[in-house]
C-alpha cells in the first residue's frame, strides 16, 4: 500500500448540496443550527447554501438569511455557490468570504444545469472570479460529470484534466472534481488521478464522490493511495443533484469520519456530533437518512 496522508481535510457540502435536491422545504431555523452543529463538530469549511435563482432551487432561496443567522467560528470557512456576478453582488451583502463557481464536463448537462455552454460559462466566470478576487473572497471550482454523464455516458479523461487547468487558470485555489451521478469506481479513480497528478499538484484538487452505486468510500480509498487530502462530503448522506436524474446522496461525512479513523488519518472532526447533526434535521426531511454509520448508530 502507498503511503497515505497522515491529515484529510473534509469539505462539508450538507447544508447546500446536501439539502438542494429535497422535496420538503427545510426552515432557515433548521438549516441556522444544522450549520451550527457542524460547526461545533469541528468542521472547518462548511458550504451553507447557494445565491441562485429561487425559481430554480427554492429550497436554497433563503441564503442571505442562512448566513445571517448562523455562529461563524474562527478558523472555519463558511462558503456559498455563486453561478453570476448577480449571484455573487448577493453572496457579498451577505458577508460571504468564500465562493464557489461550478461548470461540468459534458456540454449536455451543462446546458441543462446552467443554461449556458461549457465556454459561455467560463466567460461568466472570468468575471466573477476577478470580482470575487478583487473583494478579498476566495474562491473554488467545481467541476460537475467529471466521471460521467446522465446524458452523455462516459466522460474523457482528456476534457476533465483541460477544464480542471482552464478553472485553475482563473484564479481559483482549489477545483473539486465531481462525480455528480455516482458512477465513479476505483478503476477511473486510479485512472485519472495520474493524469491530473502530471500538471497539477494535489493540493489544488478536491474530491467529491456521490454513493448511488455504493462505490464513493472505495473511490477515496483509492485516491488516499495517490495522496490525495481533500474529500467533499454530507453529513447523513444527504444529497443529490436536481438535473441528474436518480442522483442518490453524497458521500456521508460520517462514512467518511469512521474510514478514515480506522486508517489512522487525522480530520479533527467529532464522527458522532455529525451524525447527531445529520439526526437532528432528520425529522424535516420525511425519509431515513442514508449513512451507514448513522444507521449503525
Amino acid at each position: 500500500m502507498a503511503t497515505l496522508p497522515s491529515a484529510v481535510s473534509v469539505v462539508e457540502v450538507g447544508p447546500r448540496d446536501g439539502l438542494q435536491n429535497e422535496s420538503a422545504l427545510i426552515s432557515t431555523a433548521d438549516k441556522i443550527a444544522f450549520v451550527d452543529r457542524l460547526t461545533n463538530a469541528g468542521l472547518r469549511a462548511i458550504e451553507v447554501s447557494a445565491f441562485v435563482s429561487p425559481k430554480w432551487i427554492p429550497q436554497l432561496k433563503d441564503a442571505a438569511d442562512v448566513f445571517a443567522g448562523i455562529t461563524r467560528r474562527p478558523g472555519t470557512r463558511y462558503s456559498a455557490l455563486v453561478p453570476n456576478l448577480i449571484g455573487l453582488e448577493r453572496a457579498l451583502g451577505a458577508g460571504v468570504t468564500d465562493v464557489a463557481i461550478f461548470t461540468a464536463a459534458s456540454e449536455t448537462f451543462n446546458q441543462r444545469n446552467t443554461r449556458r455552454s461549457i465556454e459561455e460559462s467560463f466567460a461568466t466566470y472570468r468575471d466573477v472570479v476577478r470580482e470575487a478576487l478583487s473583494a478579498g473572497l476566495r474562491v473554488r471550482g467545481y467541476l460537475s460529470t467529471a466521471f460521467g454523464c446522465p446524458f452523455e455516458g462516459p466522460v474523457s479523461t482528456e476534457q476533465v484534466v483541460a477544464l480542471t487547468e482552464r478553472l485553475l487558470s482563473l484564479g481559483v485555489f482549489e477545483v473539486a472534481v465531481s462525480d455528480t451521478i455516482g458512477v465513479a469506481h476505483p478503476g477511473q479513480v486510479r485512472a485519472l488521478l495520474p493524469r491530473l497528478l502530471a500538471t497539477i499538484p494535489s493540493t489544488r484538487i478536491a474530491l467529491h464522490f456521490h454513493d448511488t452505486r455504493g462505490t464513493a468510500l472505495a473511490n477515496v480509498l483509492a485516491a488516499l493511495d495517490f495522496g490525495m487530502a481533500t474529500f467533499d462530503a454530507s453529513a447523513g448522506g444527504l444529497g443529490g443533484c436536481p438535473y441528474a436524474p436518480r442522483a442518490s446522496g453524497n458521500l456521508a461525512t460520517e462514512d467518511l469520519l469512521y474510514m478514515l479513523r480506522g486508517l489512522n488519518i487525522e480530520t479533527d472532526v467529532a464522527i458522532d456530533a455529525v451524525s447527531d447533526a445529520a439526526l437532528a434535521l432528520a425529522p424535516q426531511l420525511g425519509h431515513p437518512l442514508p449513512s451507514r454509520y448513522t444507521q449503525a448508530r
